[in-house]
């Protein structure tokens, strides 16, 4: 995992396999440090350009994906490609879509989805996950999100 995160880098969680992926929110400035490889945004509307490799998935703010299967084709790409580069998971604040997208990658990395919320509280941020929907959108994402 060479070009991967490292671990001490602020808003990088551990998932069980040992894969690094960095939550944050795109309204605070930018770590320090590398830059991310692929970056997926969290937004209700087209984010800005970035200098590296980004995808938008529209989600709006406090809400869900707003088209669910797309969001688990790119979380299984985001959890895949952690395995090889940096990879970031963002939003506006970096808590409640960053933390939920993050317990949904804890459940493909075999967090059992009724323990994946309190996993990423744990180990990226106590408020990640902010509504009762979120909490009930990883619960079901084990299931295949249905």
């Amino acid at each position: 995992m060479a070009d991967t995160w490292d671990e001490s880098s602020a808003g990088v969680m551990r998932l069980p396999s040992g894969r690094l992926v960095r939550g944050r929110g795109l309204r605070r400035p930018l770590p320090d440090g590398p830059a991310p490889g692929y970056a997926v945004h969290l937004l209700g509307r087209r984010p800005p350009a970035v200098d590296w490799e980004a995808r938008w998935l529209r989600w709006p703010d406090f809400r869900l994906p707003a088209d669910r299967s797309e969001a688990r084709r790119v979380l299984e790409e985001v959890w895949d490609r952690s395995a090889r580069e940096r990879v970031e998971v963002a939003c506006g604040g970096g808590r409640g879509r960053t933390g939920t997208a993050l317990a949904c990658l804890a459940v493909l990395d075999g967090v059992p989805a009724e323990q994946a919320v309190s996993y990423v509280r744990r180990h990226y941020h106590p408020g990640a996950v902010e509504t009762p929907w979120q909490r009930r959108y990883v619960r079901h994402f084990g299931d295949g999100g249905r």
